[in-house]
């Protein structure tokens, strides 16, 4: 449990193309946006100390991914997440400083009924994925080294290796750097409960107010591959984020067959679908 004392949020709708595969755009028809390319909405998925809510259970894994005891399917949302330190005043977000970036899982169950896009993400302990192996970062700027970067995934499934989602560029992200920080500190601070989005600043005071967060900062699109095949037991989520000055997606996939996980300027997060925690 090496993030409980952090909170996790995402962030909805910051690639384009991505709602509309997850079926997800017309959820969001209440939210007004100022323009086009603007991100949906901001979701909690981990919030400490909050009473009688699904989202004190923490539910981050850099290991597993438990599935839900309801039928739902479940899918891989291959994404970079950022841990940020948080400055506040007089009890709104200051500022938000990334310290480290790494490969992250905002695994997601496909629920029609669900009301709020948090009913979506935490459905108890592993249901979400960040790795262990976290990149420093000095910068969140147009000059960040993190604009070097690339997201891929795959799943592996009776011994085969699919790519999951397509093999996107950090820096296309609709909302990237310090526009992205802007708008994510004005979600925190005024986010109405509207539609499918949450009153952040509620869960911010329940909270105490913590210190550090983590911030997955959106799904990037999928393959065709991935926007129909679903997780089971028994099955290996991959999410890697690498330095494509140095590597391509051939020297990825040739590392993941050979079950080579650790590359320098990479972050690999590796997941079994499991049942149940003590499953084998």
């Amino acid at each position: 449990m090496k993030y409980e004392n952090y909170f996790g949020i995402g962030v909805a709708g910051n690639f384009t193309g991505h709602l509309e595969q997850a079926n997800e755009a017309s959820d969001f028809k209440a939210i007004e946006v100022k323009e086009e390319t603007q991100p949906k909405a901001i979701f909690p998925f981990y919030f400490p100390n909050l009473r009688d809510s699904f989202l004190s259970t923490y539910p981050i894994s850099s290991s597993d991914i438990i599935l839900p005891d309801s039928p739902y399917d479940v899918q891989i949302e291959p994404e970079v997440a950022l841990i940020c330190n948080i400055t506040y005043k007089e009890n709104k977000v200051l500022e938000l400083k990334p310290i480290s970036f790494g490969a992250y899982n905002d695994s997601s169950i496909r629920r029609p009924d669900a009301q709020k896009i948090s009913h979506k993400k935490n459905w108890g302990k592993s249901s979400k994925g960040f790795s262990d192996q976290l990149i420093e970062i000095n910068s969140f700027s147009k000059d960040s080294e993190l604009n070097h970067y690339c997201i891929c995934s795959f799943h592996k499934s009776n011994n085969e290796i699919h790519q999951y989602g397509e093999t996107s560029d950090v820096a296309s992200y609709s909302y990237n750097n310090e526009k992205l920080l802007d708008w994510i500190i004005d979600r925190l601070n005024n986010q109405s409960n509207i539609g499918p989005a949450e009153d952040m600043s509620q869960y911010l005071a329940e909270s105490i107010y913590p210190e550090q967060c983590i911030i997955s900062i959106g799904a990037t699109r999928y393959t065709e591959y991935g926007q129909s095949n679903f997780l089971k037991a028994g099955d290996t989520s991959i999410v890697v984020v690498f330095d494509k000055r140095e590597y391509c997606f051939e020297d990825i996939l040739g590392s993941i067959k050979k079950e080579k996980y650790h590359l320098v300027n990479a972050s690999f997060l590796v997941q079994m679908v499991r049942n149940t925690i003590n499953a084998s």
